[in-house]
């Protein structure tokens, strides 16, 4: 009875794809399977220095890194990151980390991942938005791979202003002294720990996240971001 009561409710009230905008069918959740299908991923995370990795070297210690698909303009991709950051669709940062969890489950190196740590926003921020949408990636991330997500690990010390349009230098300059690692950092002694973004750009912002979480707690650190500028 539930399943004709759906059926009718899906008919009147289809949901659509986040990327594509055609009518999902049963079974299919934010995004089309024919869109599953050609995300532009950059499989990185099967590439040891890989390009995402470079952006840290010589920055701060990493066991690996690496992104989930690339973005340009004009991609659907692209209108993906850009819902999820700012038209209020916390939903698709859940079925994308779990699609990206899918395959770096699969792989060696993260065999012993004990904890994910998502990039933190500033409470200003997080009131204004009603979400942490790189949470909401660790939340996928973390219920594909069954690995916990520790969301209160570091924490935004102060506001900044919003790193768009600046080059890797301001980025750094604005980010300084912004992350602080909670009592919970403790918890992580020794892990292996995934720290997560949506976008990487220059770096700047996981480049400081890190260093304060290393600063706190002797553990090893890998980067998953959702997406990589070309």
């Amino acid at each position: 009875m539930f399943e004709v009561f759906f059926d009718f409710f899906q008919l009147l009230f289809p949901n659509r794809c986040e990327a594509c905008g055609t009518h999902l069918v049963k079974g299919e959740q934010e995004i089309c399977l024919h869109c599953q299908q050609q995300i532009p991923k950059t499989h990185y995370w099967q590439q040891k220095g890989n390009i995402v990795e470079q952006f840290f070297w010589g920055r701060v210690p990493i066991e690996t890194a690496s992104s989930f698909f690339h973005f340009s303009k004009g991609s659907k991709y692209r209108k993906l990151l850009h819902n999820l950051k700012y038209n209020h669709s916390p939903q698709i940062g859940v079925a994308l980390g779990s699609l990206y969890g899918a395959e770096l489950k699969a792989l060696p190196h993260y065999a012993d991942l004990a904890a994910i740590v998502p990039v933190p926003l500033h409470p200003k921020r997080f009131k204004h938005r009603g979400y942490n949408q790189s949470e909401r990636i660790g939340y996928g991330l973390s219920q594909s791979m069954q690995v916990p997500m520790f969301d209160d690990a570091i924490v935004r010390a102060r506001y900044n202003e919003t790193q768009t349009k600046k080059n890797r230098e301001e980025r750094l300059q604005n980010v300084q002294n912004i992350f602080a690692a909670s009592n919970t950092v403790q918890h992580l002694q020794g892990k292996h720990v995934l720290v997560v973004d949506d976008v990487l750009t220059t770096g700047a912002t996981l480049e400081v996240c890190i260093q304060a979480l290393l600063q706190s707690v002797d553990c090893r650190v890998s980067v998953a971001t959702l997406a990589v500028a070309r």
